[in-house]
């Protein structure tokens, strides 16, 4: 038996017996490894060779979080541009439920006009826990980090600029792709992300030009709440948001990682 290795695309998925499973994706195969996220995150997982096709099975989120916990204006030319403010010494904090949660290739659902008349993307990296953690130290903070992977914080505008808080513009179901995969043993702190709507770029950016860095916020949000093995904190977005209409192809490509490719119905 083979141990999982260190840096690795991990995807999440359901074969035609409803099973779900965590496996290793390689080209157009998908080595089953473990369907228990924990025993993943904390190395035990062996694999025997068992193999699926990628045409064979249903690609999931690539995770399944007990809570997506959002880090907002955490660039600030995006802070200006939505109205907000980047502060130098804590972040602005949200969270989004896991009914928003979509995989890559799925469709963004636009909700009736009635509802928003401005849904715009947010393309962003996103950290997945590995291990549970309170009152993190911030020379520690990546410790707990098991990979990177995708999200894109789709946001009815509108409402986010008139509520006193996000809950509402932020959590509309289909308001949270996340994928294609986890990848491990990456560096987060150093990632270029680059957004497009229709194959025109919207959105670039790097995490190094983050007004407070990863770690940091690991270690505050600890503070706050414990993390838990799967969670997901996304970690703000670059400058350059625009509204989506209903036949958009939004692409979020991230360094070393890939790209999350989602539809707007």
């Amino acid at each position: 038996m083979q141990v999982l290795q260190q840096k690795q695309k991990i995807v999440r998925y359901q074969n035609k017996n409803g099973q779900v499973y965590y496996g290793i994706a390689e080209e157009d195969m998908i080595v089953q490894i473990s369907s228990n996220f924990e025993e993943l995150a904390n190395k035990d997982a062996k694999y025997q060779g068992t193999r699926v096709r990628y045409s064979d099975v249903k690609i999931l989120e690539p995770v399944a979080p007990s809570k997506v916990i959002n880090f907002g204006w955490t660039y600030a030319e995006h802070a200006r541009e939505t109205g907000g403010k980047a502060n130098l010494k804590e972040p602005f904090l949200f969270l989004k439920p896991a009914t928003c949660l979509i995989p890559n290739g799925a469709n963004i659902i636009l909700p009736s006009s009635d509802l928003t008349k401005q849904v715009e993307m947010e393309g962003e990296v996103a950290l997945v826990i590995g291990k549970r953690g309170k009152n993190i130290k911030q020379e520690e903070a990546l410790d707990y980090v098991f990979g990177c992977t995708i999200f894109n914080d789709v946001t009815a505008r509108d409402l986010t600029k008139k509520d006193p808080q996000f809950t509402r513009g932020k959590g509309f179901d289909t308001f949270g792709p996340l994928g294609p995969w986890i990848v491990t043993g990456i560096d987060p702190t150093n990632l270029r992300i680059i957004t497009t709507l229709n194959d025109k770029v919207v959105q670039e950016g790097n995490t190094n030009e983050m007004s407070l860095s990863i770690p940091y916020l690991i270690s505050w949000v600890s503070q706050v709440m414990t993390l838990e093995p799967g969670d997901i904190l996304a970690t703000g977005s670059p400058s350059g948001s625009c509204p989506m209409q209903s036949g958009d192809v939004v692409s979020v490509e991230v360094e070393n990682i890939g790209k999350l490719i989602n539809y707007v119905a």
